[in-house]
């Protein structure tokens, strides 16, 4: 069952996800070469108690941090730890809050420093393949064929999705149904599955490995890297359909 949000819940919702987005914008400019990963993830945490809400990853699942920090090889999940943060790196910070019983969620991955054009190319398709399933999103639709999207893009950029994790419905839960992944399994029809209608609310999240998207998990099973052991990329945007398209709410 695909929750249906009714216009004033979807405020709501916007409201965690606009934290979201400040957070983002806020570690974005502050995170420094020189930093550990602990320190970045005390600023995010500091910053959203701020604004008088809630770590939504803290504790969630068992996990340690306030915010998941993924650096360089690693994907989704990171654990902010003692690393130290070195020029050229690239880091993936992941989001989430909770505002009045309301989840928002959202990622980017961005450069510390000057980073490698390969890297710049990695970043440029993570973003750019959510950016377009979002402006490709009608009401009607199947969730199928917004993976098959996704794919497309990743795929067309050079690129491979990272396999067995996807996006995810949110609202009242920070995990719900559907399951969106980046990519069609085989033998999956994009005319199949649920339909896309006015009311629901999900984020949609590309994470891109370079040549091999088999997953490997490192650090007590948390860290999710590429089988291929290269750097990787994710973005995510959390969206509400209404009046029959998506509308971004994490920003």
């Amino acid at each position: 069952m695909i929750d249906i949000y009714k216009l004033e819940q979807i405020e709501k919702i916007r409201k965690a996800n606009e934290l979201v987005a400040k957070t983002l914008d806020f570690l974005e400019q502050n995170t420094k070469v020189g930093m550990s990963l602990k320190q970045v993830d005390k600023m995010a945490e500091e910053f959203i108690l701020s604004h008088n809400a809630k770590c939504a990853f803290k504790g969630l699942y068992g996990f340690p941090g306030a915010i998941c920090l993924s650096l360089n090889q690693t994907c989704i999940h990171g654990i902010p730890d003692d690393r130290i943060l070195k020029e050229g790196d690239i880091l993936g910070c992941d989001v989430g809050t909770i505002i009045d019983g309301y989840y928002g969620d959202a990622a980017r991955t961005f450069g510390i420093g000057k980073i490698s054009k390969k890297d710049e190319e990695l970043i440029s398709c993570a973003k750019g393949a959510l950016l377009n399933a979002i402006d490709n999103i009608k009401e009607g639709m199947r969730f199928k064929e917004l993976s098959k999207i996704l794919q497309d893009y990743i795929t067309k950029a050079g690129f491979t999705p990272l396999l067995g994790f996807c996006g995810h419905g949110i609202g009242k839960k920070p995990h719900a149904e559907p399951e969106i992944p980046n990519y069609l399994s085989a033998g999956d029809n994009a005319k199949g599955g649920p339909k896309i209608k006015n009311g629901m609310v999900f984020c949609i999240e590309p994470m891109i490995c370079q040549k091999d998207g088999r997953p490997k998990n490192v650090r007590g099973d948390w860290e999710t890297q590429c089988y291929d052991g290269l750097n990787t990329a994710h973005y995510e945007h959390c969206v509400a359909i209404i009046n029959n398209k998506a509308e971004i709410l994490s920003i």
